[in-house]
C-alpha cells in the first residue's frame, strides 16, 4: 500500500501574545489582525496596556471599558496567559523562587529578594541556559537552548507580582521596585528582547518600574554596551572577577573575545555613566584566586576614573567546581583597602540559603528533585513546592 504525504494543511496559527508588545508594536498587532478599526487602534491600545500592565489582569472579558462585541474577537486574536509554575519556594529569610515552564523543555528561574534596593529586587533571566562557561558559576555547566522573548521576560516580573499580591500598580510602599537582568543568560546576546521588555517594564501607565531601578548585568559583550545604554537607559552591571587578561580569561572565557583594555573603554563611555548613575562591579571572591591585597589595589588601578560601585561576593561553593570561597576575614580585608580609596564596596549577604536561590541553582536541582519524586510515585506531573529544603551549594549569583 503506497503512502502519500500531505503537505497542504497549515498549522493553526498561534496568538500573538500582548504582554510582550510594546505600545507602538501593541497598536500595530491591532490594525494588522482586523479585531480593531485602525482608527480606534491607539485608542483600543491603550485601554487594553492599562488592563494588562497596571492591574494585571489575564482576561479580556473583564476589561469593563473595552465593548463586549469586541472582547470575543480579542481573545480570539491574542492571548495573555501567564506561563506554568513549575515549582514555587519560600525561604526561611523571604527570598522567594519561582521555576517557570515558559513551553515544553524550555524552564527558567526567576527569583525575588527583599530588602534590596529601595525594597526588594527581582532577579530575571534573559536567556534558557548560558554559553559563556565562566569557571566559578553553575549556570555556565546549563546549555544555552535559546533566547526568551520580550513576553518571557515580562511575564516573570507579572508572576512576581502575582504571588506577592502587587496589582494594581502600587504607587508607594511597593515590594518589588527593582529588576535586575542577573539569571540565566548573557543579556546582551538577547538585547532586542531584553530592550523591548524593559521599554514595557518602566512604562510609567504600566508596571511602572523606573529605568534607573533596572540594572543589566553583562560579562562583557563590549560591541552592544552603547546600544544596551541608548536603547534602554538601563543601570550597568559588569561581571568583572579578575584584574588583568590571564586570569580573567579563565574565569570569565569571554574576555578572550573582549579583553580588559576593550572592556573598561566600553564602560567609560557608557551612555549616562556619572556619579549619580554609577556602574556596579561583580567581583566573586574565590580564596587564593582573586582576594589578595594586590588584588584590590589592581582593582582601584583598573577602575581609576570610572563612577562605580563594587559588590564583593563570597562565593557558594556546588558539586564539581575546584574553586572555595575566600576566608571571611579576607574579603573584609579586600573591602577595607576599596572603602578607603572612596568606594563603596559592600560585602553581598548570601540570601535565600535553604532553596539553593543562587542563579543557575533552582532549574538543576529541582529537576533532580522531581525526578525521584516522579520514581518514587510514578505520577506524571508535580505539585507546587512550597517547602523548606535542605542547606545545600549555591553558585555565586543574585543569593
Amino acid at each position: 500500500m503506497a503512502y502519500t504525504l500531505d503537505l497542504s494543511a497549515k498549522p493553526a496559527a498561534q496568538k500573538v501574545n500582548i504582554t510582550g508588545l510594546t505600545r507602538d508594536g501593541l497598536i500595530a498587532a491591532l490594525k494588522e489582525s482586523g479585531v480593531v478599526e485602525e482608527r480606534k487602534a491607539k485608542m483600543r491600545a491603550q485601554q487594553i496596556w492599562r488592563w494588562v500592565h497596571h492591574y494585571g489582569f489575564t482576561d479580556f472579558d473583564k476589561m469593563t471599558d473595552i465593548g463586549k462585541d469586541q472582547r470575543g474577537p480579542l481573545a480570539e486574536a491574542f492571548t495573555l496567559a501567564r506561563p506554568e509554575v513549575v515549582e514555587r519556594q519560600v525561604s526561611k529569610d523571604g527570598t522567594r523562587k519561582w521555576l517557570i515552564r515558559m513551553a515544553p523543555g524550555i524552564e527558567v528561574e526567576t527569583v525575588y529578594i527583599p530588602d534590596v534596593g529601595r525594597s526588594g529586587a527581582l532577579c530575571v533571566s534573559s536567556q534558557v541556559g548560558c554559553t559563556l562557561n565562566c569557571s566559578f558559576c553553575h549556570t555556565g555547566t546549563q546549555k544555552l537552548v535559546r533566547n526568551l522573548t520580550a513576553a518571557e521576560i515580562v511575564a516573570q516580573v507579572q508572576i512576581a507580582r502575582d504571588d506577592l499580591g502587587e496589582w494594581p500598580s502600587p504607587k508607594e510602599d511597593r515590594r518589588l521596585s527593582n529588576i535586575v537582568f542577573m539569571g540565566m543568560g548573557e543579556p546582551l546576546y538577547n538585547l532586542d528582547n531584553v530592550a523591548d521588555a524593559i521599554d514595557i517594564i518602566s512604562d510609567n501607565e504600566g508596571i511602572a518600574i523606573s529605568r534607573r531601578r533596572i540594572t543589566v548585568s553583562t560579562s562583557g559583550v563590549v560591541p552592544e554596551l552603547k546600544a544596551l545604554g541608548e536603547r534602554t537607559a538601563a543601570m550597568l552591571a559588569i561581571s568583572l572577577h579578575a584584574t588583568n587578561d590571564e586570569l580573567r580569561d579563565l574565569l570569565v572565557p569571554l574576555n578572550k573575545k573582549y579583553p580588559l583594555v576593550q572592556l573598561i573603554e566600553g564602560i567609560r563611555t557608557y551612555p549616562g555613566i556619572s556619579n549619580a548613575r554609577r556602574v556596579t562591579f561583580e567581583y566573586v571572591m574565590l580564596k587564593d584566586v582573586n582576594d589578595s591585597p594586590a588584588e584590590a589595589r589592581a582593582l582601584l588601578k583598573l577602575l581609576k576614573g570610572i563612577p562605580a560601585k563594587i559588590n564583593l561576593i563570597p562565593f557558594n561553593p556546588w558539586p564539581g567546581t575546584n574553586y572555595q570561597c575566600s576566608d571571611w576575614k579576607t574579603i573584609e580585608s579586600f573591602a577595607a583597602i576599596l572603602n578607603k580609596a572612596g568606594y563603596a564596596s559592600p560585602i553581598r549577604t548570601p540570601r535565600g540559603r535553604d532553596i539553593l536561590a543562587a542563579c543557575g541553582q533552582l532549574k538543576s536541582e529541582s529537576e533532580k528533585i522531581r525526578a525521584s519524586a516522579l520514581r518514587k510515585a510514578g505520577q506524571n506531573e508535580t505539585d507546587e513546592v512550597e517547602t523548606e529544603l535542605p542547606y545545600g551549594h549555591l553558585a555565586s549569583g543574585m543569593a
